[in-house]
């Protein structure tokens, strides 16, 4: 498939967005995977974006290398690989208006956990420290992350309930992070989401996610933070509010 110039542009500014995101400002996130959802078909943009944030986990894994809690992320992860399995086994088994439809449907519960985070006090009521909760999270992170690699707002706010360190909420959430998304590779090369002409293209992309990650690493203290994550969590809305009618509107003239 040859994508047109408007198309490479908005790969461009996602592609940053994936660096920027991953080292330095995470209220940034959503906005890339809401990109892509809205410019490929739903399975392709869920593949698209995948070998991008691995290369922004591995940009971030340079600055936060030393800082993790290896306990929490051992806790997590064998939970986080069935919650992809699940996954892999629905995105099988489900067509591209089903899976966009779904996928939005992930994205409305992961903004309404980023409102909750934000406001910080209700973090304590939220739960997730009651004892057996951590598989619940893992689990649901795998899935989310599988169909939609949406789950950056549940693993932070479930981190931020651990009234972690800094530094060692990053690290902790980058290593999480890379291992989920390099064990997700062949479930979606299996399905041929990830193919030989959507790595093509993502080798292409791999500078603008490095650029994000410098602006990340050099800039993120100098902007206005709390600017740009506003900007993109309304900015997220609307596309995630554009992806869903189009869903149900893809649903409908293909189900009558």
């Amino acid at each position: 498939m040859a994508y047109e110039l408007w198309q490479w542009l908005l790969f461009g500014i996602a592609a940053m967005i994936i660096g920027m995101s991953k080292c330095g400002i995470p209220g940034l996130g959503i906005l890339n995977v809401a990109i892509f959802q809205n410019i490929l078909l739903a399975k392709d943009a869920t593949g698209f974006g995948l070998p991008l944030l691995v290369v922004g986990d591995l940009c971030a894994l340079i600055a936060f290398r030393r800082h993790a809690d290896w306990l929490k992320i051992l806790k997590l992860i064998p939970w986080a690989g069935i919650g992809v399995v699940v996954g892999f086994f629905v995105l099988e088994n489900i067509d591209n208006a089903q899976a966009r439809l779904l996928i939005g449907s992930c994205f409305l519960v992961m903004i309404a956990l980023h409102l909750l985070n934000r406001k910080t006090g209700n973090i304590k009521k939220s739960g997730l420290l009651t004892p057996g909760v951590g598989p619940v999270i893992g689990g649901m992170a795998g899935f989310v992350s599988m169909i939609a690699n949406a789950a950056g707002p549940l693993m932070t706010l479930y981190l931020l309930a651990m009234r972690m360190p800094k530094m060692a909420f990053l690290g902790t959430s980058v290593y999480f992070f890379t291992l989920l998304n390099l064990f997700k590779i062949p479930f979606l090369v299996y399905l041929n989401i990830i193919t030989i002409e959507s790595a093509s293209a993502n080798v292409r992309l791999v500078p603008f996610v490095v650029v994000g990650a410098f602006f990340g690493f050099s800039f993120a203290k100098k902007v206005n933070q709390l600017w740009f994550e506003r900007s993109a969590f309304w900015l997220t809305i609307v596309a995630v509010g554009y992806m869903i009618l189009n869903s149900i509107k893809e649903l409908v003239a293909i189900h009558g």
